[in-house]
């Protein structure tokens, strides 16, 4: 049984000046590009291909463990991390070939984001893929400049769920983090966001790991990067 979250209210998002905002499942549904590259190095491998709902249910803990979790559907532990240096690095090598072939942004991101930059809010853009991705996938996307701060998966030692990230993106914008807003699809993104003493929204098209995001705890659920926009402006 899911529990139903809070009504989103105006009033609780007044005195918001910075925002923080995942990438794949909330910005870009990029699980087609992680699907093939997936599916080559299984290929590779000696592996069936996965379908595409598999490869998504992965999505949003970084590399590391999509790569993990796509060999765990076949393989045993041990054989996992025997395969895994080898895996990462044939993924490594098929996703930089299709970063942002497939890639498209969900409705209403573009104007979302313009909407945000003309209210004056900080703008972040917090992502668990590695940064070789992700500069290039907004760049290619269009979206890059509308970010003062991007880091990934790898720009620090920790990474969604933890909040070190968004810690940084907060002490960047010299802001407190009660006002700053993050924006995921994940429980991840909401528990980073907690952690982190952030309010935060979630979108309900994204990749929850296969959970509804009813269940996640957030301060409400948007429909879209627009509608959050309205929301801080009201």
């Amino acid at each position: 049984m899911t529990t139903a979250l809070p009504t989103v209210s105006p009033a609780h998002f007044r005195n918001v000046r910075g925002v923080i905002i995942d990438l794949d499942g909330t910005m870009l549904h990029t699980a087609q590009d992680l699907h093939m590259a997936i599916n080559r190095l299984r290929h590779d491998l000696g592996l069936p291909p996965l379908s595409e709902e598999q490869v998504q249910r992965f999505v949003g803990k970084g590399a590391e463990n999509l790569v993990r979790s796509s060999l765990r559907v076949d393989l045993d532990e041990e054989q996992v991390e025997s395969l895994f240096k080898p895996a990462m690095q044939a993924f490594n090598h098929h996703y930089q070939a299709v970063n942002g072939e497939y890639a498209t942004p969900y409705p209403g991101v573009h104007e979302g984001l313009q909407a945000m930059q003309a209210q004056g809010l900080r703008m972040a853009c917090v992502t668990n893929k590695p940064v070789t991705f992700t500069f290039p996938l907004l760049q290619k996307t269009g979206l890059r400049d509308y970010f003062e701060v991007v880091y990934g998966g790898d720009s620090f030692s920790r990474k969604k769920p933890d909040p070190m990230q968004l810690l940084r993106a907060c002490a960047d914008f010299g802001l407190p983090p009660a006002q700053v807003v993050a924006i995921g699809d994940s429980i991840n993104d909401a528990q980073a966001a907690r952690a982190a003493g952030c309010r935060v929204l979630t979108v309900p098209y994204g990749y929850n790991h296969g959970h509804a995001i009813q269940d996640v705890d957030s301060d409400g659920i948007v429909s879209s990067l627009l509608e959050a926009a309205h929301l801080f402006s009201d």
